[in-house]
């Protein structure tokens, strides 16, 4: 795709973040964006700011009604959809996998996978009945490729986003369609993440781990994601690969050679160093 002037672009997880740099970025092409949110003044605010015709639609993306009503509101205003950025993700406990309560993976899961298969229900059928060339993006992140400590709800939904996006994109070339599909695997970017999982976890008294453990994870988090990558930088190259219909969208290439030695254990049959791993994090 390369004409994207008056397209019609679907973001959820609108409101900040990546999702918020997506829709700016879209917008700047001159499309008109829908941009979803639970939070339904962030996405308000989005809206009226964007410089584009927009609306605003309170979804969680959890619900499999909210989003056919979403995907109902987007045909309604504007008769079609070319691009649907199933983006809306939350962060997971740092905490043992066995210490997890079922509401912790409910709600990751609900989010991050479920999310990302009810935005796909809602709208690809639409999109291949229109026609029209279009392009799903499924936002994933490195934790949908590589495997660390303390994190098995967010990785778990991460690698699952990963590989339901291959499938995807296998389908789409075999159905013969004009539409197309990306996952965006992104390391640290500078959002509110990791913060806003850490202020949850504090206000409801999720498991913790030892107390120096738990602050060197959450210190480590918080460094890297300060240091990390501007949204927008990330939102320039979803563009691009929309343009190119690229399936990987890897943001921090140097991460490329954790995910090639991570596919050669598995491929050796050699066990992963749970030291090393853990110290990458806490030295990030």
């Amino acid at each position: 795709m390369n004409d994207f002037a008056g397209k019609v672009a679907v973001v959820t997880g609108a409101a900040s973040g990546i999702g918020l740099a997506l829709a700016q970025r879209f917008a700047r092409e001159g499309m008109r964006l829908v941009l979803a949110d639970t939070d339904a003044g962030g996405a308000g605010r989005a809206a009226r700011n964007i410089g584009a015709p927009a609306i605003a639609v309170r979804a969680d993306v959890a619900v499999s009604g909210d989003l056919e009503a979403l995907a109902s509101r987007a045909y309604d205003a504007f008769g079609a959809v070319h691009i649907l950025c199933n983006n809306a993700g939350i962060g997971g406990p740092f905490a043992p996998c066995w210490e997890l309560a079922a509401a912790d993976w409910e709600r990751v899961l609900g989010v991050n996978l479920w999310g990302v298969i009810h935005g796909i229900r809602a709208f690809v059928p639409r999109m291949l009945a229109s026609g029209e060339e279009g392009h799903v993006v499924n936002t994933a992140s490195m934790a949908g490729l590589l495997s660390m400590p303390h994190g098995a709800a967010y990785h778990a939904s991460k690698h699952a986003v990963v590989t339901l996006t291959e499938s995807l994109y296998h389908d789409l070339i075999l159905a013969g369609s004009r539409v197309s599909a990306s996952v965006l695997c992104p390391a640290f970017v500078r959002t509110a993440i990791v913060e806003a999982e850490i202020r949850r976890a504090s206000s409801a008294g999720a498991p913790a781990l030892k107390p120096d453990l738990q602050a060197q994870l959450e210190e480590g988090y918080l460094r890297a994601v300060s240091a990390g990558l501007d949204p927008s930088e990330v939102a320039d190259q979803v563009l691009e690969a929309i343009r190119t219909r690229k399936l990987y969208v890897l943001t921090h290439p140097h991460y490329a050679s954790a995910v090639m030695a991570r596919a050669e254990q598995i491929v050796s049959g050699t066990n992963p160093d749970t030291a090393s791993t853990l110290r990458r994090v806490v030295r990030s």
